[in-house]
């Protein structure tokens, strides 16, 4: 597995989205056991949860006690794996995404994290999404008091602009390390917020990186969103005898070296063939056919 760079560590190129394991749908605990296991032994070292990835109006935590008690029960060094949390947001009955990020919850809610996860300090913590009734520069404030106290050993920011990224940067400096955005070949919006990681040294970790391309299963037919638009991908797929998800990560690997993609699975199979893409090299010409189809320009 290749490496990048998040802050002074270096993590595999490719890590795992684990929420899947939580949500809606949700397989059977020895299965979600078995995924965290396969990602372990293809070399990822990268796992993100959250407090808020369960099921609605379900106690918060599934998804962290889950990764904790599955890392306990692998048979190898697990010394090297950065498990990534973050706070700031809930999931009622009504199976809505609430958010509050004010210091007394964000607080609250990463030592109860820390407990969760059985560690001495949280590796990465990430602040799930501003709150547009606090203020920014509190609830990374909070951040800022969990670093100083070495419950936290890293900082990140998720879902925001690249002006909270500065101020973030402001308020945290050199621990601030990562943001994580929605980035994919449908949803482009955080363009200027790669581009400013990049600028930084911040790692730029892409949620739902797989939008608009998806499969069935890995041995069944795959399936475009969206009409043809993203046909290219499926294309190169074909020609190299991979996946369609292995290229689409491939060209997320691509776009910078700030990158490193957090895909979801649900099965072993699934996160063994998003790993596989760290490997796979795209060529200029197939790098500008996806890029053409992710931006409607015709060839």
């Amino acid at each position: 597995m290749r490496m990048r760079q998040l802050g002074e560590l270096k993590v595999s190129a490719v890590g795992l989205g684990a929420m899947p394991l939580s949500l809606e749908g949700r397989p059977e605990e020895a299965r979600a056991v078995a995924t965290v296991h396969a990602a372990l032994d293809a070399g990822v070292s990268l796992i993100d949860t959250a407090d808020s990835y369960h099921l609605p109006g379900a106690a918060p935590g599934h998804n962290e006690l889950l990764v904790a008690r599955a890392l306990a029960a692998y048979g190898g060094d697990t010394s090297g794996v950065l498990v990534a949390t973050k706070g700031g947001r809930g999931r009622p009955a009504d199976g809505s995404w609430t958010v509050d990020g004010s210091p007394r919850h964000l607080r609250s809610a990463a030592e109860a994290s820390l407990r969760r996860l059985g560690v001495e300090a949280i590796g990465l913590y990430q602040l799930h999404k501003p709150d547009r009734a606090v203020p920014f520069a509190e609830s990374v404030g909070v951040l800022r008091e969990l670093l100083d106290e070495g419950k936290i050993r890293l900082a990140g920011v998720s879902n925001v602009t690249a002006g909270q990224i500065r101020e973030a940067r402001a308020i945290l400096g050199e621990r601030l390390v990562s943001v994580q955005n929605r980035y994919s070949p449908a949803v482009r919006d955080s363009e200027p917020e790669l581009r400013l990681c990049a600028e930084l040294g911040l790692a730029f970790l892409p949620w739902s990186p797989l939008g608009g391309i998806t499969r069935s299963s890995l041995d069944g037919p795959s399936r475009l969103e969206g009409g043809q638009r993203f046909a290219a991908f499926h294309d190169v797929a074909r020609e190299r005898g991979v996946s369609p998800q292995q290229v689409c990560l491939a060209w997320l690997l691509a776009r910078s070296p700030s990158v490193v993609p957090i895909p979801g699975a649900s099965r072993p199979q699934t996160i063994q063939d998003s790993a596989a893409a760290a490997d796979l090299s795209l060529s200029e010409k197939e790098l500008s056919a996806l890029e053409a189809s992710t931006t409607g320009e015709r060839g």
